[in-house]
Order: C-alpha cells, then sequence, then structure tokens
C-alpha cells in the first residue's frame, strides 16, 4: 500500500496542468517525473497532457486526450474504467488556479517522503505521521511543518537523521572529538622517522617543491593544448611504476626504485598512442622513431627492452571516451581492488555529455554549466583520494587569458577556476616566450642553458614553495621535461637544493639532498 499521497493536490496539479498547459514549458520552476503520481490512472491522464504539448498540440482537451489514448488499447482501457472524461470535466472545474504553486510544492513533498520510504525504507512517522489519528496536535503540528518547510530542507532533515544513526552506531563520534595535544608526540616521532614525502616525481627539483606524490593528495597540471600535459604525466606514471629506465648520459639502464601500481586513465588516446609514449619515454627513444618504424643504433634494442618492462611492471591504463562520475570512481575503485593501485593519473579534466545527463538527471537540473561540472569531477577526485588513500594527478586545457597572463594561477584554468579548490598542489606548464628569454639572460649567463617550458607552482598545500616558476628543458618526443632552476615571478633567481628521494624494497622513503 502507497503511503504518503495527497490525491487532492495530484488533482490540483493535474487540473491546472489540462486548463494551461504552458505550465509546463516553465521548467526552471515545474519539473515532473512518474513517481509524482503513483496512481496509474493519473500516470495516464497527465502523461497524455505531457506529451501532447511536447508534441506541439495546439489545443488539449477530451477529445485529443482521447484520440492520443486510442493508440495506447492497455492505457486508455484505464482511462475508460475510471470515467475519465467525467473525470477531467470535474477536476478541470474544480481547480484553483491561484493556489497551483501550494498544490505542486504539497505534491513534490509527498513524492520525496514516498521515495525515502519506499525506496530505503525509512520510517517517517517522526517526521510526518501520516496514519495518526488521535493526536490531532501532532498532526497539526506536522502538517503545518511540512506545507511551510521548503522541500530541500525537509530532504536535509531526513539525510541528517541518517548521518546522525551513522556517527552514533558507525563513527563513533565519542571518539572523534579530543584534546588537540593527543598523540601529538607519536605524530613528531612518526614523522621524524617516516617523513611526509610521497614517491619521487621524474626530474630535477620537483620533487624538493613537492615532495613527491603523496598518498591522499590531488595534484593539477594545467597547460595550454600541445604544450605535453599528457607526456608529463605519462612520464611520472611509469616513473612510479616501473623499476628501469634508460640514462641517456650513461648510455646503459638504471635502477629505478620499486615498482608500484599506477593507473594512467586516457580520455582521448587509444591505447597504442599511449603505449608508444610510454615507450618513447623509458627507453629514451623519440616517439617519432617509433611511429615510423626507423630506429638509430641501439634504438630498437633499447625499444624492445621497455614493452618488455610494461609488460612486467604493474603500470595499467584504461581508455574512459565518454565518461560519468560513476564511470571515474567505478575505475578507480575497480583498480585498487584488483590491482592494488595507489598512483592515478587522469588525463584529463573536461565535461562529456555522459557526466551532464548523469548530474542533471540526479539533480532534476537542466542546463548546467561547464564550471558545475568541472568542479564535481574535481570534488570527487579529491574525495576518492581520501576514501582509497590513493594519490591522484589530473590536468586540464588553459583559457585564452594564459597568452598575455602575468600571474599564472587558477584564473587561468578553462571552464572552472574552481577546480584548485580542491587540489593540494596547482602547476600551470606553459612555453617559454620572447620576454622571458629575453629576462633570464642573467640567470642563463651563471651557467645554466635557456629553458623551453616554465611551470608555474601557484599552489602547494602544506608546502613551502609556491608562487614560483621551474624553467625547463624538454624533450617532447621522449616525453621528458626537466627542471633545471627556479626564480619567482620576477624571474630572480632562488636557491634550491634538489631533494632526492629514493625508495626501498619495503616501500620506505629516503630523503637525500
Amino acid at each position: 500500500m502507497n503511503k504518503y499521497i495527497d490525491k487532492s493536490a495530484i488533482i490540483q496539479v493535474i487540473g491546472n496542468i489540462y486548463n494551461n498547459p504552458g505550465l509546463l514549458d516553465m521548467e526552471d520552476k515545474y519539473n515532473f517525473n512518474e513517481e509524482d503520481f503513483p496512481e496509474e490512472f493519473h500516470k495516464i491522464l497527465f502523461g497524455s497532457i505531457y506529451n501532447l504539448h511536447a508534441l506541439g498540440a495546439k489545443k488539449i482537451d477530451i477529445n485529443t486526450i482521447e484520440d492520443y489514448l486510442q493508440q495506447r488499447p492497455k492505457k486508455f482501457a484505464v482511462y475508460q474504467s475510471n470515467k475519465g472524461s467525467e473525470y477531467i470535466t470535474r477536476i478541470s472545474n474544480g481547480v484553483q488556479y491561484a493556489a497551483f504553486d501550494y498544490y505542486y510544492q504539497r505534491m513534490k513533498k509527498m513524492t520525496l517522503l514516498r521515495m525515502y520510504n519506499q525506496l530505503a525504507g525509512l520510517d517517517l512517522s517522526w517526521l510526518y505521521d501520516i496514519d495518526n489519528i488521535f493526536d490531532i496536535k501532532k498532526r497539526q503540528a506536522q502538517e503545518d511543518w511540512l506545507d511551510n518547510t521548503p522541500i530541500d530542507e525537509i530532504a536535509n532533515a531526513i539525510d541528517q537523521k541518517i548521518t546522525d544513526i551513522r556517527i552514533k552506531y558507525i563513527n563513533n563520534s565519542e571518539a572523534d572529538i579530543i584534546n588537540a595535544g593527543t598523540g601529538a608526540m607519536e605524530l613528531l616521532e612518526q614523522l621524524r622517522q617516516h617523513p611526509e614525502v610521497g614517491y619521487p616525481m621524474y626530474g630535477p627539483l620537483i620533487n624538493t617543491i613537492t615532495r613527491g606524490a603523496r598518498l591522499k593528495k590531488f595534484y593539477l597540471r594545467s597547460a595550454a593544448t600541445g604544450v605535453g600535459k599528457t607526456r608529463s604525466m605519462i612520464a611520472d606514471a611509469c616513473f612510479i611504476a616501473c623499476d628501469e629506465l634508460f640514462d641517456k648520459e650513461q648510455g646503459l639502464w638504471i635502477s629505478n626504485g620499486t615498482k608500484e601500481p599506477t593507473l594512467f586513465i586516457a580520455t582521448e588516446q587509444e591505447l597504442d598512442e599511449v603505449q608508444t609514449m610510454m615507450i618513447a619515454f623509458l627507453a629514451n627513444v623519440n616517439e617519432e622513431h617509433i611511429v615510423k618504424g626507423t630506429y638509430l643504433a641501439g634504438e630498437w634494442e633499447r625499444a624492445t627492452y621497455a614493452a618488455q618492462l610494461l609488460q612486467r611492471c604493474p603500470i595499467y591504463t584504461i581508455r574512459l571516451k565518454d565518461f560519468s562520475l560513476q564511470d571515474i570512481e567505478n575505475t578507480i575503485k575497480s583498480s585498487v581492488r584488483e590491482h592494488k593501485t595507489h598512483y592515478i593519473f587522469f588525463d584529463y579534466l573536461h565535461s562529456s555529455m555522459k557526466i551532464l545527463e548523469e548530474v542533471s538527471s540526479k539533480a532534476k537540473v537542466k542546463g548546467l554549466r561547464e564550471d558545475n561540472i568541472l568542479f564535481m569531477i574535481s570534488t570527487k577526485l579529491k574525495d576518492l583520494c581520501n576514501d582509497y588513500g590513493v594519490f591522484i594527478m589530473t590536468a586540464t586545457q588553459l583559457n585564452a587569458e594564459y597568452k598575455t597572463a602575468q600571474q599564472y594561477d587558477q584564473n587561468l584554468l578553462r571552464g572552472a577556476k574552481s577546480i584548485a579548490d580542491k587540489i593540494d598542489l596547482g602547476l600551470i606548464m606553459l612555453e617559454v616566450s620572447q620576454d622571458d628569454r629575453a629576462a633570464l639572460e642573467d640567470v642563463v649567463s651563471k651557467g645554466f642553458d635557456m629553458p623551453s617550458i616554465k611551470i608555474s607552482v601557484y599552489k602547494n598545500r602544506r608546502g613551502r614553495y609556491k608562487d614560483i616558476l621551474m624553467w625547463c628543458r624538454e624533450d617532447r618526443g621522449t616525453c621528458r621535461i626537466e627542471p633545471m632552476f627556479v626564480t619567482d615571478y620576477q624571474y630572480q633567481l632562488i636557491e634550491i637544493e634538489d631533494l632526492r628521494v629514493t625508495v626501498k624494497e619495503e616501500s620506505a622513503f629516503d630523503e637525500e639532498v
């Protein structure tokens, strides 16, 4: 038996919509779904009016409704058994147009309570006891509260009740509020023995600034198209997952720490495109040579060794061409469960049709802007970092303002600068301009090469280095971007030591400077 049904409110809504179908065009104010009409007859009546209006019917009356339903025999039989024409005449004459908002809200509130009761199995008698016929004062108080409380506040009250139960019986809230000094000495000793340093990322200086790829942290490295977002992420993914790397200066394969399970989520590249970049990085062979099959002396041997290295190392990849928030969460959860993944690279942050449909459907809101979608994705990724104790890095495109910007920060992120609210490290990667080269003459004269890439560090939560520029040499063909020196935004050289992080088999991190 259905509970939480106000038939008079439903009748008023259907009668008003019948008399004035234009109400259906006010989607920013009114929205409807099948669950609003628990009885089949009401569902058929409203659905007929809704569909006829959507099909462009210039006039909706009993004849047009019956013509529409005659093509649907089962629905027409329900209509006839309920004396549909008489019913429509009666309710259309008895509606109160001025009270439509009240009855619409009343109907939606009942739908909300009914769904909580039916789908979640919640006893809501503490909020609105539909079966109470004896306690008149309580019933009236609940009626007044329901009528005068916005629907979102009703939902919040129910959600808070669920949260209170969870806190009491699962989270053990009595243990959550503690003296701030509890465990402080143990924390200091733990950090002295094991500093908060994550697995090293590729290149000099970067680990001094970031303290590596730290678990439960969310990093964002943004760049304009073609500067190297994907290539730099592939370099970091391979550097973390693979225990060998070809060193061009020494001319041999060198040990590269442990093999940490790593996932690279591609959104645009095919698997073979990801593979050639990974092989290029590991073997230090220009990707163009691999793609064309024209190798210099020794390169074929290095490329085949790199391919075998990928096979034996715990580096995984998947392509999410059109993804939803649920797809992202399921992919990461599956990788953590099946492959013990701790390091995730998501290339790159952008909206999609699937995620737009998912969020619009759940929120019952149409026309969400891209900044809303991107903020939701970044929030989900940060939550996943904390929930599963993993490191996540992603990237975004830049807006057109980067070409003339003097400050390289979240204001340059395309789509939504609010993405930066959720990240622990924010980087922007740009090509070096002619003005940069002129301003760097003094620095270069001290023995540095002229850089081709600059990386702005605009956010560094719990980190010392912020509002600085890392100046890098790059070889995009091998996906290698290596910082050389650091300046402030006024091109003044900053002395910075290179933190070297070595990784032992038990995955404990040791620092060396």
